[in-house]
């Protein structure tokens, strides 16, 4: 073997190596995000004029002096990941500063953002949703496990939410910040949908945030959620949005339309096929105007697509 080669051998192991560490470590970045959350910084940023310095930060928040330097450790770290920035301009006394990135802003109470999407993060990055990940490999060798979240809590993830207000009430929070937030970009961009509809239903529409900025925007039309019982419940009261308990697998109301967000990635293809017929049972034909409106994640197209 040439020593060119044996360089070359020796440097991509190592390379190899650190990509290791990465994936291993990788759970550091998203509970460094937590705790900055947690923490309030994008949010005191924010309110400081958009950079602060880590002594700044420190003395807002309330710190021990003897955590400064791991504070300097956690923006580090979050800087690297593109969550925070640091300005050109530096402080007065020289100590790196930091500002917010668009992405920062979504955890913040910034003008050019709607919503707080950090609900979100409390939920994902909560030990309930997180701990069924660590028995991943147990779940793929039990051929009678119907899910990860199952198999580790003995529930599935709508069973408890109706079981444990605590994490009935996050999920509502995450649903509604989300809908401050994307209805606003929905209604802005393709508005054109939702004309020529006199009556639409919110399937699963939790507290309504989608069916109140729906409503807001086309006064004319009639908004109605539907939802499981123990969600309608603590919904909060709306004049131009009403309430229907109830259970799309088994009867959807009728309407012109049917709006459903975020809610096909949660089943699989059976569920779904079940939740699609009710649809159709629900709406007029297309020729009459009928419409289900479908806001969800799907799989992209590009040249990954072939894994």
């Amino acid at each position: 073997m040439s020593p060119t080669h044996d360089k070359h051998s020796s440097q991509g192991l190592l390379q190899a190596q650190v990509d290791l560490w990465h994936h291993a470590l990788g759970f550091v970045k998203s509970v460094a995000l937590r705790c900055a959350t947690e923490l309030r910084i994008p949010d005191i940023i924010q309110h400081h004029g958009g950079s602060m310095t880590p002594s700044e930060l420190a003395s807002k928040i309330g710190l021990h002096p003897s955590r400064l330097p791991h504070l300097r450790r956690l923006m580090r770290v979050l800087t690297v990941s593109g969550i925070f920035l640091v300005p050109e301009v530096a402080s007065p006394d020289n100590e790196v500063s930091y500002g917010l990135t668009p992405t920062a802003c979504l955890l913040a109470s910034c003008d050019e953002v709607r919503s707080n999407l950090s609900p979100f993060l409390s939920l994902l990055l909560d030990s309930t949703f997180a701990a069924p990940f660590f028995g991943m490999h147990s779940w793929f060798l039990d051929e009678h496990s119907t899910s990860m979240f199952k198999k580790a809590h003995g529930l599935n993830f709508w069973e408890m939410a109706e079981q444990d207000d605590t994490y009935n009430q996050l999920i509502n929070d995450v649903m509604v910040s989300d809908s401050n937030f994307l209805m606003d970009i929905i209604l802005r961009e393709y508005a054109g949908v939702f004309l020529c509809i006199n009556s639409l239903i919110d399937v699963a529409g939790g507290h309504g945030g989608s069916a109140r900025a729906i409503a807001k925007a086309f006064p004319q039309m009639k908004c109605t959620v539907l939802d499981h019982p123990h969600v309608v419940e603590e919904a909060p009261t709306s004049d131009h949005v009403s309430f229907i308990s109830g259970d799309m697998f088994k009867y959807i109301p009728p309407a012109d339309a049917l709006f459903l967000k975020w809610v096909f990635h949660d089943w699989g293809d059976e569920d779904c096929v079940k939740i699609l017929k009710n649809c159709k049972e629900a709406i007029p034909p297309r020729e009459a105007g009928g419409k289900v409106i479908i806001v969800d994640m799907v799989v992209g197209s590009g040249p990954n697509m072939r894994m």
